[in-house]
C-alpha cells in the first residue's frame, strides 16, 4: 500500500507489523537487561539503582532534582535508593559551591567500576546490533527510537548529544 500523495509506502504501518514493533521491544529489553539485572543482584540491587548509576556517570556533579526530573521519579523512590548507593560507597554527595541547598552527586571508584562493568554489557550488546545492522539502519533505529522519546526528553537528549566536532 502506498500513499499516492506522498509515495510513501505504509505497509509497515498495518497492525501486524505494529505488533511486532512492541514485541520487539519487549525482547530487546529483557536482553538488554538481562546481564546486569545478573551483576546487580550480586549487590543486592535493582534496576533503579542500575538506572541511578548510569545518569549519575554519565554526569557527574548532577543535582538530585536534575536526576529527579531525569529518571521521573518520586523523591522518596530516590531516597531509598540513593541513600543506599552513598551508605554503600558507590556514589557521593557534596553541597552546591553556589547555591548550598543543591546535593550534587558523583560515583566513586567502586561505582565507576560498577557502571563500567554494567555498561560493558550493553555496550557490546548494542555495538554487536550496529555491526550486523550497518549505519543506514542504525541511523533509522535512533529516528525511531528519538520517535518514542517524549518531547521534552527528547529535546534534552538531542542538547545533551550533540554531534562531537572533529578536526579534520
Amino acid at each position: 500500500m502506498t500513499d499516492v500523495k506522498s509515495g510513501i509506502n505504509l505497509l509497515f504501518l498495518r497492525e501486524e507489523e505494529l505488533r511486532q514493533g512492541i514485541e520487539l521491544l519487549y525482547f530487546a529489553y529483557r536482553g538488554f537487561t538481562e546481564e546486569p539485572d545478573a551483576i546487580l543482584a550480586d549487590y543486592g540491587f535493582g534496576r533503579a539503582h542500575h538506572r541511578v548509576i548510569y545518569f549519575v556517570g554519565r554526569r557527574p556533579g548532577i543535582t538530585v532534582s536534575e536526576l529527579l526530573a531525569t529518571l521521573r521519579i518520586t523523591k522518596q523512590s530516590l531516597s531509598r535508593v540513593l541513600g543506599q548507593l552513598i551508605t554503600e560507597e558507590f556514589i557521593t554527595q557534596r553541597t552546591g559551591a553556589r547555591d548550598r541547598r543543591q546535593r550534587l552527586l558523583e560515583l566513586t571508584v567502586k561505582g565507576i567500576e560498577l557502571e563500567r562493568s554494567l555498561t560493558e554489557k550493553q555496550r557490546a550488546r548494542i555495538a554487536t546490533a550496529y555491526r550486523n545492522a550497518g549505519p543506514d539502519a542504525v541511523e533509522g533505529f535512533r529516528k525511531v527510537m528519538l520517535g518514542l522519546v517524549e518531547e521534552t526528553d527528547r529535546r534534552s537528549f538531542i542538547a545533551e548529544n550533540a554531534p562531537i566536532q572533529r578536526k579534520g
